[in-house]
């Protein structure tokens, strides 16, 4: 099983993180190692990637707390275990709650405060950086917990490059143009570019950020929509504070 973690969170013996890709358990195409519910997968061999995923972080399965991520800009708090509704973020202050994202070539998101003992994790497509998702979650971090920015620290995971992401130009001139390049046929938007100057705009320490180089379109063990088409699997990150 190939699981990616995070040098950002090693600090913190406290925190659990993890990050699945398609390599698990010998699971076969079309959708390999799969976490989500929604992509077609059998229910009962999605449970057992799960159980196996979490096991491996030393978590146990039932102390999940997931979403039906739908790229918008709702934000939930949760403080219980199992389906939160939808929502593209998630925040717990609850000890031994494991919170997550499902992702595919959309930017994910993994933030920690130690000095308010918070979590959140966030799901950041274009339509989700476009509504801020990021910033707003900063926010609700600072309105209902006092967290500061700079006491955060945070992980972008792996996302589908600016060079394998074309998109219309409907869709990228919605951004700052610094942020896309036309190469004559598409133009080519680099989402987690921008999620990252969200994240310095809003008060993050630069130093206390660690980008994933990894782009899910090109390295084939991570999965990916774009690459792979409608029926493929999902990444599941995970995040959260043990006792």
């Amino acid at each position: 099983m190939k699981i990616l973690k995070s040098r950002i969170f090693r600090e913190f013996p406290e925190v659990k993180f993890g990050f699945s890709t398609k390599e698990g358990l010998d699971r076969p195409p079309p959708f390999f190692f799969n976490m989500s519910l929604s992509v077609g997968d059998e229910s009962e061999i999605v449970e057992e990637n799960r159980t196996a995923f979490l096991g491996s972080l030393d978590i146990p399965s039932d102390k999940l707390a997931f979403q039906d991520q739908i790229h918008s800009d709702i934000i939930s708090y949760v403080e219980n275990p199992g389906f939160a509704g939808e929502s593209d973020a998630l925040i717990t202050d609850v000890k031994n709650l494991a919170i997550g994202v499902f992702s595919a070539d959309c930017t994910p998101v993994f933030l920690y405060d130690p000095e308010k003992s918070v979590v959140a994790a966030v799901h950041s497509g274009w339509k989700g950086t476009e509504k801020k998702i990021l910033e707003k979650t900063i926010n609700r971090l600072k309105d209902d917990f006092v967290v500061n920015p700079v006491d955060l620290r945070v992980f972008i995971g792996p996302t589908i490059s600016q060079k394998r992401y074309p998109v219309d130009a409907d869709v990228a001139k919605r951004f700052d143009e610094k942020y896309y390049y036309y190469d004559e046929i598409k133009y080519h938007l680099d989402v987690k570019q921008i999620n990252y100057d969200l994240l310095i705009a809003n008060g993050v320490d630069e130093k206390n950020i660690y980008v994933s180089p990894l782009c899910t379109y090109e390295n084939n063990f991570l999965h990916s929509y774009r690459r792979a088409g409608k029926v493929s699997g999902r990444a599941l990150g995970v995040i959260m504070i043990s006792e």
